[in-house]
């Protein structure tokens, strides 16, 4: 356990898009990850609305993925995986709300299991393990969840049941919303947006506005401003002790899937340095056996 500065590195980013179907979420999202990238060939989108990025393909050559059910968490981590081993930049997941609310989905799962509550500790681990995929991915991702209104019935001091609309609640578990960069929410059909939740400050606060390529433009700007991979790269291979190598793998927990196989080239790149050396020294000791005794005394 060790105190240090803090500084500002580059991260990938993490983006939300939420709403009601017919909002704009897919065509939102593709112009943003076009003006985070400037290049529809480093755009992926894993499609589980029925190929609907299909209506999109004018914009331009970015590549697709269709998800079809089941829509386990595991196939969802599946594709992510596919598309980070194509060299995507930027990966859109259209929709997330699948992998908790559809036929293979955690709700499913869940239910299949018996209901109830003490099977979540079989569900909850699958469901973290397609959250990690994300916040741990090398690419940005940019993810779209649905939206729908959240009700509760209760009793009114004259007993009669009572239904309250309490507002819109994103289809996806709670708690989502805290692993994003940015959040942004569709407020109607004109596709309108404001940030939910900013870690930019770009956008918390501001009048709502419509996304474009701009805003990409705008977050892959903040999302660079500071120490780049290739610093963190150079101080790796400068380390010479597995004590540095720790303390930089845990510098960066964002970074450690591109992290990993540097820090373990180093660490053996380190012990085959450290064998060559030993044997020498024995050498040296066995060719001067004189002066050996000479220097023990």
């Amino acid at each position: 356990m060790k105190l240090q500065k803090a500084q500002r590195h580059q991260v990938k980013l993490r983006i939300g898009l939420s709403g009601p179907s017919g909002f704009g979420k897919t065509y939102s999202a593709l112009l943003m990850a076009y003006g985070m990238t400037n290049d529809w060939g480093k755009i992926a989108l894993i499609d589980t609305e029925n190929n609907s990025a299909s209506l999109y393909s004018h914009l331009g050559n970015f590549n697709v993925l269709p998800l079809g059910e089941p829509f386990t968490p595991e196939r969802y981590i599946k594709a992510i995986q596919v598309c980070e081993e194509a060299d995507i930049s930027v990966i859109i997941i259209d929709s997330i709300s699948h992998e908790w609310q559809s036929k293979g989905g955690c709700l499913e799962i869940h239910e299949q299991l018996g209901g109830r509550f003490q099977d979540w500790s079989k569900v909850t681990p699958r469901h973290n393990a397609f959250v990690d995929a994300i916040i741990l991915s090398k690419c940005h991702i940019i993810t779209t969840s649905r939206r729908k209104v959240d009700y509760s019935v209760d009793k009114g001091s004259d007993g009669k049941t009572k239904v309250s609309k309490l507002g819109m609640k994103e289809v996806t578990r709670e708690g989502y919303e805290y692993e994003l960069t940015v959040n942004f929410e569709f407020l109607n059909d004109n596709h309108l947006v404001s940030a939910s939740k900013d870690r930019t400050g770009l956008f918390a606060g501001k009048p709502e506005f419509i996304i474009n390529s701009a805003t990409g433009k705008r977050l892959i700007e903040w999302s660079n401003d500071g120490i780049s991979l290739d610093e963190i790269k150079n101080e790796i291979n400068s380390s010479t002790t597995d004590e540095s190598l720790k303390t930089i793998y845990a510098q960066y927990p964002h970074l450690s899937k591109e992290l990993y196989p540097l820090i373990v080239a180093r660490k053996e790149a380190l012990e085959s340095l450290n064998n060559q050396i030993i044997p020498n020294e024995q050498i040296i000791q066995e060719s001067n056996p004189q002066e050996n005794e000479f220097s023990i005394k």
